[in-house]
């Protein structure tokens, strides 16, 4: 069965000797110094690379007037609404969307009513996570004389930084998870660099960084590992922490509440779930501070529609919704309007860690293959299935750790070194195919929206195109 330590298992048993044949570091849990040099050193990489690009792109001249954008506008005013205009029903729109910052390429109504008031169409989850780094903002505003207005160019700017902060910390519990797994440093190495720049992870940190996604993968990814965790060795406090990280989850975007059904693959086995479930029933007063803590969460949204409205509940997507009888599963994965695996083919290269897992578990692949039909049948649900503007289908980004996991896998228990080069170099034209497309995406050579096979194809890979 798929489990991490303490190393009772097949498959941690098959990564330790994987770990041994590709490294000559020894995987001694205690000591941790060399296991996480590599992937620090990475992440340290990483980080300034990201911090150079967002700040070349997205700091200078009136670049920063795009860093909230679209949805991005909902999720953020809840903040200016609460901590300077005191203003649920948006009534500051006007003179700030309309009038001080109004950009006719920028604008966007997020605002929709209900019950006879106008309030926000999106959810607070985003501006609660966003949170610290705008009462940042705000005390730099006033201690520099900026605008303190919640919209003048030091509060975007710390939502970009807001974002990178969040990736990091996802891509360290990431490295967490796959500690668990055993797997190698340079594994690791090579997953962090093709998750973050061989996927649309890297668009939405640095392209749109104030929109939900960067986020929810940062908190999904927390959900994650401390899934593993538990299941690995039953503490109880797990469980309280799980309730939180559940609570912030459903907050940020209700359907990203799926992710309880990672649960079978994060045990890694039919008994390992059972016992973890049954220990949690046991624990009563953590189970019950765990539902304390993911209602009351999801309270503030409740509060902030009675506030606003008058009533708690409120569904502000008026006719929008899904459709169950009308999934658009191959559109979402394979369309060139917005294919998952067409734009962003590392998704697609990752489903070779099935083969590996299969052998290995069969109850770990079936859980992990079936929690992604899960999902990509209610993604593609949605009545706008292809979620309006973005890079490849952005709904996937949240889940991108369970993904890279399987790439992880796969470079981990590649045994000829023959097929090991061509999955490294397969990572790197991906790398090198997503890069030239977020590019290209960015500068609207590959249409928001509006993408065809004709369109699709006039671009592809036309970096002569791009240096005009």
């Amino acid at each position: 069965m798929l489990q991490q330590k303490p190393g009772t298992t097949r498959f941690v048993a098959k990564c330790q000797r994987s770990v041994q044949s590709a490294s000559s570091i020894k995987l001694i849990p205690d000591k941790m110094k060399n296991r996480l040099s590599l992937p620090v050193i990475s992440i340290l990489c990483i980080t300034v690379i990201l911090f150079i690009v967002t700040s070349n792109t997205n700091w200078h001249k009136g670049h920063w007037k795009s860093i909230i954008e679209a949805d991005a506008k909902g999720y953020y005013a809840y903040l200016p609404a609460v901590f300077i205009y005191h203003d649920l029903n948006l009534g500051f729109f006007d003179s700030i969307e309309n009038g001080k910052y109004y950009n006719r390429c920028m604008f966007y109504d997020y605002r929709t009513g209900a019950h006879g008031k106008t309030i926000n169409k999106y959810y607070c989850g985003t501006a609660l996570a966003q949170l610290p780094f705008f009462l940042v903002a705000h005390a730099i505003a006033h201690l520099t004389g900026a605008d303190a207005d919640g919209y003048s160019k030091i509060y975007p700017v710390c939502i970009s930084i807001a974002a990178i902060i969040y990736l990091i910390t996802g891509l360290i519990y990431f490295i967490a998870v796959m500690k668990h797994y055993n797997l190698s440093p340079w594994t690791v190495v090579f997953t962090l660099f093709a998750t973050v720049f061989g996927t649309n992870l890297f668009y939405y940190t640095v392209g749109e960084p104030a929109l939900s996604h960067i986020y929810s993968f940062a908190f999904i990814t927390m959900f994650f590992y401390y899934s593993v965790r538990y299941f690995s060795t039953p503490k109880p406090g797990y469980i309280t922490v799980l309730g939180a990280l559940l609570g912030i989850i459903i907050l940020i975007r209700p359907v990203n509440g799926l992710i309880i059904f990672i649960w079978p693959f994060a045990a890694g086995g039919f008994r390992q779930l059972r016992d973890g479930l049954a220990t949690a029933f046991k624990h009563t007063i953590h189970l019950s501070s765990a539902l304390f803590l993911c209602v009351a969460i999801i309270s503030i949204q409740l509060i902030l529609y009675k506030i606003s409205t008058g009533h708690f509940f409120v569904y502000s997507y008026g006719g929008e919704g899904f459709v169950f009888t009308q999934p658009h599963i191959a559109d979402i994965l394979f369309s060139y309007k917005k294919g998952l695996f067409l734009y962003t083919p590392m998704y697609l290269l990752a489903f070779t860690g099935l083969y590996f897992i299969r052998k290995i578990s069969p109850f770990s692949f079936y859980s992990w293959l079936l929690f992604f039909l899960l999902i990509t049948y209610v993604f593609s649900s949605w009545w706008n299935w292809y979620y309006g503007g973005s890079f490849s289908s952005r709904v996937y980004v949240e889940f991108l750790s369970l993904f890279m996991l399987l790439l992880a896998v796969t470079l981990q228990n590649i045994r000829k070194k023959a097929i090991k080069y061509v999955y490294i170099t397969l990572i790197g034209l991906f790398i090198i195919i997503c890069q030239v497309q977020t590019y290209q995406y960015r500068y609207y050579y590959i249409h928001w929206e509006n993408m065809t096979k004709e369109k699709y194809w006039d671009v592809f890979m036309r970096v002569d195109k791009l240096i005009k």
